[in-house]
């Protein structure tokens, strides 16, 4: 296996040509980078773990021969206006929309979707920028700061309609088209807003059969309008008060951050390991998710401030049904709260008979962690 990263690794040296610089910011460069490995060392595949890489990706493994998405169609799930654009050809449920181009005033596109409604830029991913909006002063607030995010790099913004209801988050993987759901995962907290920071997944899902069928359906036919056909996908979907599925987002990636601990696959297979046998067309019979329930709660950053420590770890850890405690900003490091900051203190795994249990355990955990800054 070959790491590729934006900065040398530390064990580059010793590593050869199994480390390797690859200039995201930069395509063509990292394309010919790739290319230029491939010849030295043939390659069987290329996959990308983060939305920075997975166009880089697509475009390496089309010009190599490998199984792929279009990049094309990649780079259509990077942009929510253009993910927007083509959800609505499809005629596929998700929240009425508006696009604001750069430097134009938004205050016709928020008065067209109504209040509440969410404003976010096209671009950024964790929730970064995304700020729910209940009036007009609110939403003047929120356009400035969303521009103060984007600094020098501007780009248009997205006014939608905000649905109510439950979240769900859904794995799943793409093999010639079809999508297998590897997961279903509720999100217990009400996410409601202003931000949106997300903080416990559990699976299997506790909503009802039908409810789920069609959550699969809308995934399923978002990915094929997008153009999608190999490979991870991550979605994110709410269901209103009335049942009715709305997809809010998709990317085609896996589940971010070290969430994929959360999962586990026949016998201790990981999810990185399905989506590495998937590309490498090994097969993924009896790969089934385990029948424990299993969760992950995303610690988010509630104030900002440069990080002390966190105490309670040990305890938390030492809740049954806590797998592990991963505390992922080091001391000493500036901590920046949602929707300026775009990511997690850090995240709290556990398992247990039910979806309940899990989430209880998550919640028993958190409770004994003690974030200090200076």
């Amino acid at each position: 296996m070959v790491v590729g990263s934006e900065h040398r690794q530390a064990m580059a040296k010793a590593m050869g040509d199994r480390a390797m610089v690859v200039p995201l910011a930069s395509p063509d460069a990292a394309l010919t980078a790739i290319v230029a490995l491939h010849s030295r060392t043939p390659l069987d595949a290329v996959l990308a773990v983060d939305d920075q890489g997975i166009e880089v990706a697509a475009r390496a493994a089309e010009r190599l021969g490998f199984r792929h998405n279009s990049p094309t169609a990649v780079a259509g799930t990077r942009n929510k206006a253009v993910m927007r654009e083509r959800l609505a050809a499809a005629i596929i449920n998700q929240p009425s929309f508006r696009i604001v181009p750069p430097g134009v005033d938004a205050t016709l596109a928020i008065a067209e979707i109504g209040y509440p409604c969410v404003i976010k830029p096209v671009s950024r991913s964790a929730s970064q920028g995304v700020i729910r909006v209940d009036d007009v002063e609110q939403a003047g607030r929120a356009v400035a700061r969303i521009r103060a995010i984007l600094g020098d790099c501007p780009e248009p913004l997205v006014v939608e309609q905000f649905i109510p209801g439950a979240e769900v988050a859904v794995e799943g993987l793409l093999v010639n088209g079809h999508l297998e759901v590897l997961a279903v995962f509720d999100k217990p907290d009400p996410m409601d807003g202003p931000y949106f920071e997300e903080t416990i997944y559990v699976t299997p899902s506790r909503h009802e059969i039908s409810i789920l069928a069609d959550v699969e359906n809308v995934t399923a036919r978002a990915a094929e309008a997008l153009g999608l056909e190999e490979g991870p996908v991550h979605a994110e979907l709410r269901i209103g008060p009335t049942g009715v599925v709305s997809i809010l987002e998709l990317a085609a990636r896996s589940i971010g951050g070290l969430c994929s601990r959360s999962l586990s696959f026949g016998v201790g297979v990981s999810l990185e390991e399905i989506i590495i046998r998937h590309a490498l067309a090994m097969g993924l019979d009896g790969l089934t998710r385990e029948s424990q329930a299993s969760g992950v709660m995303m610690l988010p950053i509630r104030t900002a401030g440069v990080l002390n420590r966190v105490s309670g770890q040990e305890r938390a850890r030492a809740v049954e049904g806590v797998v592990a405690v991963e505390i992922s900003i080091p001391s000493g490091r500036e901590m920046i709260p949602l929707p300026e900051g775009d990511r997690y203190l850090g995240f709290i795994f556990a398992r247990g008979v039910t979806a309940r249990d899990v989430e209880e355990t998550l919640r028993r955990a958190e409770f004994c962690l003690d974030v200090q800054l200076r």
